[in-house]
């Protein structure tokens, strides 16, 4: 089964669980990292998620695995928190991120730049505004390559 099968096959396990439990599911890699490959599942919550949570999650995601095995190989299952840091992959996570800091990509330059990393001001008609300094930014959202929260010091 290819990589992006896989992903969707766990998806599509876990969701029902995690909308049910109040859980929201940030992504999905299965990624081989030297001779050893990786299923991590990033999970999140209102308030944030703790280990307990995610043991929950991986407890009945690794009995789900069992039961369907839609990997042919060996594998480590991670179940963890995305971070403070945590990607913004749909235009949903970026709506929710107004308001906050923000480290954007994009595939080419806009107003000269290729990252921007400062405050979402808004995300309307496809366009998010980044407030960097006393200068906002206008970026259409089929331009951005990858977008995640920022700690900025």
């Amino acid at each position: 089964m290819s990589t992006p099968k896989i992903k969707a096959a766990v998806e599509e396990m876990v969701k029902p669980f995690l909308d049910e439990n109040g859980f929201e599911l940030v992504d999905v890699e299965y990624v081989k990292e030297g001779s050893n490959w990786f299923l991590r599942v990033f999970v999140d919550k209102d308030g944030g998620i703790d280990i307990d949570d995610c043991g929950r999650i991986s407890e009945f995601l690794t009995e789900k695995l069992d039961e369907n095995d839609p990997i042919p190989s060996a594998y480590f299952l991670d179940v963890s928190s995305p971070g403070a840091e945590r990607p913004l992959k749909k235009a949903e996570d970026v709506l929710k991120a107004v308001g906050k800091d923000v480290f954007v990509t994009t595939y080419e330059p806009v107003d000269g730049l290729k990252e921007f990393e400062g405050r979402l001001l808004s995300f309307e008609n496809e366009e998010l505004v980044v407030e960097i300094g006393k200068k906002s930014h206008t970026i259409p959202y089929s331009k951005v390559a990858s977008a995640r929260l920022a700690i900025i010091f």
